[in-house]
């Protein structure tokens, strides 16, 4: 079904940066409409930290307070997954849902956020967001004090082991093999310990994590765990539409958020996969800004060319 109203502005993604976005785009009286898949990159979170006058609230919560917010000035929210995205900014855009529905907009805003991807250890994914985290900062507070396992999965690993010697002096670097050089004398200076050893399993008892089984058949006990995981930008409709990614292998936005496709920008964890909450709703509000102006210098052209 197509629907014959043309949209101001399309937003793809009702996390933070998209209604964010949505609730500054309708406080512009413009015609906006959010398409929300449903899936929060902090669903398994019980709260979120960090965001001032926010602190502690429930990630659900967040998002409906939001979606009442923008409602309040007109903005319109779906639920649905887009499947295709085309079009452009002279003509307008498409997208094109799961269920066959098609809408229609000036302007297109994508803000599908991220996929965290972790290490193949039994265990991890079940309690992601729980005792397994990835950021000090969000979540460094709640397990402050206690015994904190680093296990090392990239670069920033050595780096996300001496952040966490701000919040704990028990912290302790679990890698295949013990770093070297450079970066054992920095955990060695931040008083982080290094095990050497492959994680077989992460130990769940009474519902609470004790502790890393590993491959020689011990035991590495711990209370939380930290992990740096692998990317993967939900990114489809911008490849659908051909904007350009970056060498990061991120989509390639200006600091408005602006992508190298006309009338198409892209904000939040999709563009910047380390950004907290308040940072995504920031970056929305930029772009919100920005969209609307570029739909005024638009509207000026054509009266002027019509002239």
């Amino acid at each position: 079904m197509t629907e014959n109203i043309e949209r101001d502005v399309l937003i793809i993604g009702g996390g933070p940066a998209g209604l964010s976005a949505a609730l500054v785009l309708s406080r512009a009286r413009r015609r906006v409409t959010v398409v929300d898949a449903g899936e929060p990159r902090n669903a398994r979170a019980e709260h979120m930290q960090g965001f001032l006058t926010r602190d502690g609230l429930p990630p659900a919560r967040l998002l409906e307070i939001g979606r009442t917010e923008v409602r309040g000035y007109g903005g319109e929210i779906i639920s649905g997954t887009v499947e295709h995205a085309a079009g452009d900014a002279e003509e307008g855009f498409a997208l094109t849902l799961a269920d066959g529905t098609v809408l229609r907009g000036r302007r297109l805003l994508v803000t599908t956020g991220v996929a965290d991807v972790l290490p193949d250890v039994p265990g991890l994914q079940d309690r992601w967001g729980r005792e397994v985290q990835m950021c000090p900062y969000c979540h460094g507070w709640e397990v402050r004090d206690r015994r904190l396992v680093v296990l090392a999965t990239s670069p920033n690993s050595v780096h996300q082991a001496s952040l966490l010697r701000q919040w704990s002096p028990d912290v302790t670097f679990l890698a295949a093999k013990a770093p070297a050089g450079d970066d054992a004398a920095r955990l060695d200076a931040r008083g982080v310990r290094v095990v050497e050893g492959e994680a077989r399993r992460l130990v769940v008892e009474n519902d609470r994590v004790t502790g890393f089984e590993l491959a020689d058949g011990s035991k590495l006990p711990c209370d939380a765990v930290f992990v740096a995981p692998e990317w993967a930008a939900k990114d489809g409709p911008l490849t659908d539409l051909g904007a350009e990614i970056a060498d990061s292998g991120f989509v390639k936005v200006d600091e408005t958020g602006r992508t190298s496709v006309p009338g198409v920008w892209a904000a939040g964890n999709v563009v910047s996969p380390a950004g907290q909450v308040i940072m995504a709703a920031s970056a929305g509000s930029m772009a919100a800004a920005m969209v609307n102006a570029d739909l005024i210098e638009q509207d000026v052209a054509r009266k002027l060319a019509a002239a």
